[in-house]
């Protein structure tokens, strides 16, 4: 019986962890807060300080930070490596801005407050970082992860990252007792060698192991042994950057980043989506429990004024950069709520400078209740930023019901003024078509004309298949968003590879980058009408119908070929994504049409003196 006992003496945390999440975040979702506040509240409730159910705090999150490291892989996911070589001046020039000039500031009123210069520097290295965790839930709960502020937040966030290792490798150095010997430097440049090396290993094992191994798999039909081999990658790739002196969560991301351009992205996405969402909560629940209330209660007044101060310093900090660099004054105050929370790591470092002796014990007590209780403060300020200066809305949703679209030959993904257009051929010949939109208004615009029009968010795999793209023979993307656009058409490739996919392009650079995608008919959405414009304009000069017709077929076949050639070259796969596409300007063309006169011949002639279609003028097409 004793036996017995022992092997389900793990169910009662459990069974807690799961009590206290499904009554905190349904809580603080009603009340319109973030779900990690839910998670942080739920902790303190069941943690040492109130009903103590949970004892060991720290055993917990050794385990929870797992679902930071799952969130860091599938962020990585979404970003192909040219994407992120893109990021890099944000990620190197903003991120360093801000990690330099908090840490140098917070460091500055610790040293005032009468920590030593050491302790000053650890206390501002650590309180310097920001929550990569609750950032990143809070941009996808908004959905703006791909918006201009999101994306830098991220690159900010990802230095810290990438500056955890030298933080790690900083205290020793600092300590006043047994962390300065003369071999201290020499060791730091060892373990910053084994961590490139590591880093490299990575890369290579992402760029010529990972495709083939899962696709080795994925010819077993064996599911189950895919999802524990995405769990496999994922961890082992944290283990092994965590055992060379980095973060954890950074070998996770880098091996997302080599698996982003893989076939099997969106089937790992789906994988490792569950394990996420609950190790996370989990994580957040941890940092809540490690909140020392009875420390909070004696020095209540103190921390009633540091931690608002910390969080305030820091929104000015990244808001002053942001808005340097060019970003609206909204979106850099966004970027500046949502990265004011201090980090995770502000409860490994603050520990090590206490062991490297920088840190009294109160002193690093009283720096770990300011860190966890501005993880509680910031959401909560970042909401109310988003009710007061933004006044948003939560977008208003309907229930996803696909009843009655099994017969569709066709699927429209979008119904703007675009896929509007398109719908009309199909109608006017009696084709099944099924449309989806994830806009209420223009769902019910569309209902009150007699047509039927389905909600649902076609970026999501289980709403195309619910929808019927499997079953369709055409799938027209008409979204007016490149990114969701090159989604969708990934996801269709990838589990619906018979289903031919036209998709409406944003520019020549989108264009190409379809092409590359494999897509099987993409039209740049404003060519057609602006040749038709230029071929009504050389009329009002003069010309004919026939002959304005000529030119613009010229125009048209020299534009196919041109990106032809540019596709070929892989233009579109230049790392700064803005390729320069330069060709030489329109002349007249070869041989001699019937339908053309001497005017018109002298007509060609004269535009292309003046004409370059390749400048800068032309992605817009």
């Amino acid at each position: 019986m004793a036996d017995a006992a022992s092997h389900v003496s793990y169910l009662p945390p459990i069974l807690t962890f799961c009590a206290a999440a499904v009554i905190a975040v349904p809580l603080f979702r009603k009340l319109g807060q973030s779900a990690v506040l839910g998670y942080l509240a739920a902790g303190i409730v069941i943690g040492p300080s109130i009903l103590g159910v949970i004892k060991d705090p720290d055993a917990i999150r050794s385990t929870a930070e797992i679902g930071v490291v799952l969130l860091l892989f599938l962020v990585g996911l979404e970003l192909q490596p040219a994407r992120l070589y893109s990021m890099r001046k944000d990620i190197l020039g903003t991120g360093l801005a801000q990690m330099a000039l908090s840490a140098a500031g917070i460091g500055l009123f610790g040293w005032w407050f009468g920590l030593s210069a050491a302790g000053a520097v650890a206390v501002g290295v650590a309180l310097a970082l920001s929550a990569t965790s609750i950032a990143l839930q809070q941009l996808q709960e908004r959905g703006d992860a791909s918006e201009p502020y999101g994306r830098r937040t991220f690159s900010i966030l990802l230095f810290q990252d990438m500056a955890i290792a030298p933080a790690l490798a900083l205290l020793p150095l600092l300590a006043t007792t047994g962390g300065a010997e003369a071999g201290s430097p020499m060791r730091a440049l060892a373990s910053l060698g084994i961590a490139l090396f590591a880093l490299v290993l990575i890369v290579l094992a992402g760029r010529y192991v990972m495709n083939p191994f899962f696709r080795i798999l994925a010819n077993t039909g064996a599911k189950d042994v895919m999802t524990a081999a995405a769990l496999l990658i994922v961890l082992g790739a944290a283990l092994l950057m965590e055992h060379v002196g980095l973060s954890m969560a950074m070998g996770a991301f880098l091996a997302g980043v080599m698996l982003a351009d893989s076939h099997f992205r969106h089937e790992l996405e789906a994988d490792i989506e569950p394990f996420r969402g609950v190790l996370l909560g989990l994580f957040f629940m941890a940092v809540g429990m490690s909140l020392d209330l009875r420390l909070v209660a004696a020095n209540w007044m103190l921390l009633a004024v540091a931690a608002p101060l910390l969080v305030l310093f820091k929104i000015v900090v990244v808001t002053s950069i942001l808005r340097i660099s060019c970003s609206s004054w909204l979106e850099a105050i966004r970027a500046g709520a949502l990265l004011s929370p201090a980090g995770e790591f502000a409860f490994v470092l603050v520990p090590l400078g206490l062991a490297q002796g920088l840190l009294n014990p109160q002193q690093a007590a009283m720096a770990t209740a300011l860190a966890a209780i501005s993880m509680l403060l910031g959401p909560v300020v970042a909401k109310l930023i988003d009710a007061v200066l933004l006044a948003r809305t939560t977008p208003e949703t309907m229930e996803e019901d696909y009843e009655g679209t099994s017969d569709s030959q066709v699927m429209v993904v979008g119904f703007g003024r675009f896929g509007q257009v398109v719908t009309q051929a199909l109608l006017l010949q009696h084709i099944n078509i099924t449309v989806i939109d994830s806009d209420v208004e223009q769902i019910r615009a569309a209902a009150r004309f007699g047509f039927k029009v389905y909600y649902g968010d076609g970026t999501r795999l289980d709403v195309l298949r619910a929808a019927g793209a499997g079953r369709a023979k055409v799938v027209c993307v008409c979204v007016d968003d490149k990114d969701a656009a090159l989604r969708i058409v990934e996801m269709i490739k990838a589990e619906f590879p018979n289903v031919r996919v036209h998709v409406r392009a944003f520019d020549r650079i989108h264009a190409i980058e379809l092409m590359k995608a494999n897509v099987d008919y993409q039209m740049r959405e404003t060519f057609e009408s602006a040749l038709g414009f230029g071929r009504v304009t050389l009329e009002a000069l003069g010309l004919s119908h026939d002959e304005a017709d000529f030119v613009i077929d010229h125009v048209r076949d020299r534009d196919a070929q041109r990106m032809e050639i540019q596709f070929s070259e892989g233009i579109a796969a230049a790392l700064n994504r803005v390729p320069r596409v330069t060709p030489e300007p329109i002349v007249k063309p070869k041989g001699k049409s019937k339908a053309l006169n001497a005017e018109t011949e002298q007509v060609i002639a004269d535009g292309g003196a003046e004409v370059s279609v390749g400048g800068v003028g032309e992605p817009e097409l």
